[in-house]
C-alpha cells in the first residue's frame, strides 16, 4: 500500500468526523491524500426552499452542492493536516449506493457506523454494512470508542480459507509501515465438533497451520508478530471480541468472507457480527469484491 487515496463519508456528525482522524493515520502511513465525502438525497436535507421550476432545481442543487462542498473542507480542515486533503465531494444519491460508486475511483474508504440519523449499529442493512458489502476497496469502520493513533497493536483474525488470507497483505503492509505489533489469531469453537480428541486434533492442525502462515508470509519480521490458536465454547465472534476489547487493539483486519463463502449480509456471520460490537477500529476486505477479485 502507497499513494492510498481514502474517501472518507461524512454526514457533519461529531462522530462521522473521527473517521478524518483514522484516515489522517493511513494517509501518513502510507503517503496518501484524503477526499471527504457527502451524499444527499433531496434539496430538503439542507432545507431549501420550496422550488417550482426545472430552473429554480437545477440552481438550488448547484448552489447546495457549492454549500456543501465548503462545509466539507471546513469539517476536514478542523481534523485533517491540509497537506493530507484533497476538495470535498458531493454526491446525489442514497448514501450506500453513492459511497460504493466513488469509490470506484479510490484505494480506502475510512468511516463510521452511524451519524447524524442515531440509527443503533445493531440492525441490519445500515450505510456503514452495506459499504462493507458491496465496496471495491477495503472499508475501516470506526467507533466513538476507537482509538487508531498511536498505531501499536494490531489484531488480524484467520481461518486460513483463501478468502481469509486477502487480509493478510493488509496487515502485513499496515505492520511494516507502523511498526506495530501484529497477533495473528484463530478461533476453535467448540460447536464445530462432536468430541474432545475432535476439538483437540483442530486445534493441533490449526496450530500447524499458524506456524506455516507465518513463516511464509512474515518470515522476514517474525520478531514484530505473534501467533496463537484460541478455542471457545462461545461463539467466534463473542471471542474475537473479547480478544479484541481486552487487548487493547487499535486495529482488526479481517475479510467479511471465510471458509464458508457466505456473504457478508447473511445473518450470524462472524465478520458482521464482529463489526457490530467491538469498539476497535475493524480493516474490512470483501474478498469477492475488491478490484481486480475473480467473479
Amino acid at each position: 500500500m502507497k499513494n492510498v487515496n481514502i474517501l472518507v463519508p461524512l454526514d457533519f456528525s461529531g462522530l462521522s468526523l473521527k473517521a478524518l482522524e483514522a484516515a489522517e493515520v493511513f494517509a501518513e502511513l502510507f503517503d496518501g491524500a484524503i477526499t471527504p465525502f457527502h451524499s444527499f438525497i433531496s434539496l430538503s436535507d439542507a432545507e431549501m426552499p420550496d422550488i417550482s421550476s426545472q430552473d429554480e432545481l437545477a440552481a438550488g442543487h448547484e448552489e447546495l452542492e457549492q454549500k456543501l462542498v465548503q462545509k466539507l473542507n471546513k469539517a476536514a480542515a478542523g481534523k485533517v493536516d491540509a497537506k493530507y486533503l484533497n476538495d470535498g465531494i458531493v454526491q446525489v444519491g442514497n448514501p450506500a449506493d453513492a459511497i460504493v460508486e466513488a469509490a470506484q475511483n479510490f484505494d480506502l474508504i475510512v468511516m463510521t457506523t452511524h451519524g447524524r440519523t442515531g440509527f443503533s449499529r445493531l440492525i441490519m442493512g445500515s450505510v456503514a454494512e452495506k459499504v462493507i458489502r458491496f465496496a471495491p476497496v477495503p472499508v475501516v469502520v470506526v467507533e466513538e470508542g476507537s482509538k487508531v493513533k498511536p498505531l501499536k497493536k494490531i489484531l488480524l483474525t484467520t481461518d486460513f480459507s483463501d478468502y481469509s488470507l486477502k487480509a493478510v497483505p493488509f496487515a502485513r503492509s499496515i505492520a511494516e509501515a507502523s511498526g506495530a505489533r501484529l497477533d495473528i489469531i484463530h478461533v476453535v469453537s467448540f460447536e464445530q465438533f462432536g468430541s474432545i480428541p475432535q476439538i483437540q486434533a483442530a486445534i493441533d492442525t490449526r496450530k500447524k497451520q499458524i506456524r506455516e502462515l507465518l513463516e511464509e508470509r512474515f518470515g522476514d519480521m517474525k520478531d514484530q508478530v505473534r501467533t496463537d490458536v484460541v478455542s471457545t465454547q462461545r461463539s467466534i465472534h463473542e471471542k474475537i471480541t473479547k480478544i479484541a476489547d481486552d487487548g487493547e487493539y487499535n486495529l482488526v483486519v479481517m475479510a467479511t468472507i471465510g471458509r464458508t463463502g457466505l456473504e457478508y449480509l447473511r445473518l450470524g456471520s462472524t465478520a458482521s457480527n464482529i463489526v457490530r460490537h467491538v469498539e476497535t477500529a475493524v480493516f474490512t476486505i470483501n474478498p469477492r469484491r475488491l478490484k481486480g477479485a475473480a467473479r
